[in-house]
């Protein structure tokens, strides 16, 4: 259905649905034990279930400046951000299903992977990695992460 008037006295017409169905919630999380955001963005957007973690740089979040140590002290402090981020939901990394690494080296990458371990031990969540042209910040990795809220239980293979 196009939602266009030759369904307008249709009952199986999508419109007719959507107007009939009630409102999904959307909680903004913030927490001040991750960086600030930086821009016009929140650290976290929970829709029902779902929380979408918004990228995190390797940023201290009491000076709100990049840690020093090169790519993987950032990548161990993103994902410690990110922690924060989950934690202030009530999640851990185990409720991570969906992450997106971006690295300014793509050279970078069985570094930070090595990194990654230490937070996501088994069932790992899925992943995309991308060199980019530049990070915020001049920021080496940004890592971001789609999570579900409430208990996920594991099927067997």
């Amino acid at each position: 259905c196009c939602c266009c008037c030759c369904c307008a006295n249709s009952t199986s017409c999508g419109l007719t649905l959507y107007r009939a169905m009630s409102a999904i919630i959307r909680r903004i999380i913030s927490t001040a034990k991750a960086p600030a955001a930086i821009g016009p963005y929140s650290q976290a957007v929970v829709v029902d279930r779902t929380m979408y973690i918004s990228g995190q740089l390797g940023m201290d979040p009491v000076s709100g400046q990049l840690v020093t140590g090169g790519v993987l002290a950032e990548a161990k402090q993103a994902l410690i951000n990110m922690g924060e981020i989950l934690k202030s939901a009530g999640c851990d990394y185990s409720s991570v299903v969906k992450t997106t690494v971006l690295l300014a080296d793509m050279n970078d990458f069985n570094g930070v992977n090595e990194v990654y371990k230490q937070f996501f031990h088994n069932n790992f969540p899925a992943r995309a990695a991308f060199q980019v042209a530049a990070l915020p910040r001049g920021g080496r990795v940004e890592i971001e992460g789609v999570a579900v809220l409430g208990p996920i239980q594991d099927a067997s293979s």
